[in-house]
C-alpha cells in the first residue's frame, strides 16, 4: 500500500500535491487501512500543532462521508482520520438534500476529494422511526427520504421490525442514498463516470465498530491483494 506508507509518513495535515496524486481506488484504500487501525486500537498520530498549522493555509481532503448524526458513529474515528482528512456531512439517516447534494459536490469539484461514503449503521433511530411511520414536527419531513428503503424491505420481509429486517433496511437506505447522488447530481455522477471519484456505501455496526462496504465499485475487491 504505497500511498498508505506515505500517508502514514505525514507529520501534519495532506496537502495538495498528496490529494492530487490519489485515484479513488488509492482514497478507497486509505479508508480501509484507516478503518483497520481502528478496529486493531492503532492510531496515526501526528502533532495537533502541525495539524493546525497546515489547516490555516487550506484543505485537502482524501473523501467525504455522509453519516447519520448518531453519537455512536464517530466517523473520524472510525478511520482513523485527522484535521483535513475528510469531510464529513452529518444528518439522521444519512439522507440526500439539496444542500446534501450541493455539499458533496463543493467537496469532490472544488476541494478534490476522491472519494463519497454513505456510511450507515445498525441500530438507526431514523430508521425505526420511518418504518413505524413516526410523524412529528420536522422528523415527518425527513423520514420521507427513507421510505422507499422501507417499501422495499417490508414487500419482501413483511412489517414486523425485527433486528434483520430493521438491519436490511438500513443497507437498502444507504443503497438508495447512493443511487440518489447518483441521479440527482450531474456534477458527481459526471465525475465517477469520468473516473475522477467513486461513490460506496457502508454499514458500522455499533456493537462491534466494524464497517462492511456494502456498495462499491468493481475495483474495490482489488484492495483485499493489493
Amino acid at each position: 500500500m504505497p500511498k498508505t506508507e506515505d500517508y502514514l509518513a505525514l507529520e501534519g495535515a495532506i496537502n495538495q500535491a498528496f490529494q492530487a496524486s490519489l485515484t479513488p481506488f488509492e482514497a478507497f484504500r486509505l479508508l480501509q487501512s484507516g478503518h483497520e487501525r481502528f478496529l486493531n486500537h492503532l492510531t496515526h498520530r501526528r502533532s495537533r500543532g502541525n495539524l493546525l498549522a497546515d489547516a490555516a493555509t487550506g484543505q485537502y481532503p482524501y473523501a467525504a462521508v455522509l453519516g447519520c448524526i448518531d453519537s455512536r458513529v464517530p466517523v473520524e474515528e472510525v478511520f482513523d482520520a485527522a484535521f483535513g482528512d475528510m469531510f464529513v456531512a452529518r444528518v439522521a439517516g444519512n439522507t440526500v438534500s439539496s444542500d446534501i447534494l450541493g455539499s458533496l459536490e463543493y467537496a469532490c469539484k472544488y476541494a478534490g476529494a476522491k472519494l463519497i461514503l454513505v456510511l450507515g449503521h445498525t441500530k438507526c433511530g431514523a430508521v425505526q422511526g420511518a418504518w413505524s411511520k413516526l410523524e412529528d414536527g420536522h422528523i415527518t419531513e425527513l423520514l420521507l427520504h427513507i421510505e422507499p428503503a422501507v417499501r422495499a424491505v417490508q414487500s419482501v420481509r413483511g412489517a414486523e421490525p425485527t433486528d434483520d429486517n430493521l438491519k436490511a433496511c438500513v443497507e437498502a437506505n444507504v443503497s438508495h442514498t447512493v443511487k440518489q447522488i447518483r441521479e440527482k447530481s450531474t456534477i458527481l455522477s459526471g465525475m465517477e463516470a469520468a473516473g475522477e471519484i467513486a461513490v460506496i456505501g457502508g454499514m458500522y455496526d455499533v456493537s462491534t465498530g466494524r464497517v462492511e462496504f456494502v456498495v462499491q465499485p468493481s475495483w474495490a475487491a482489488e484492495t483485499e491483494t493489493a
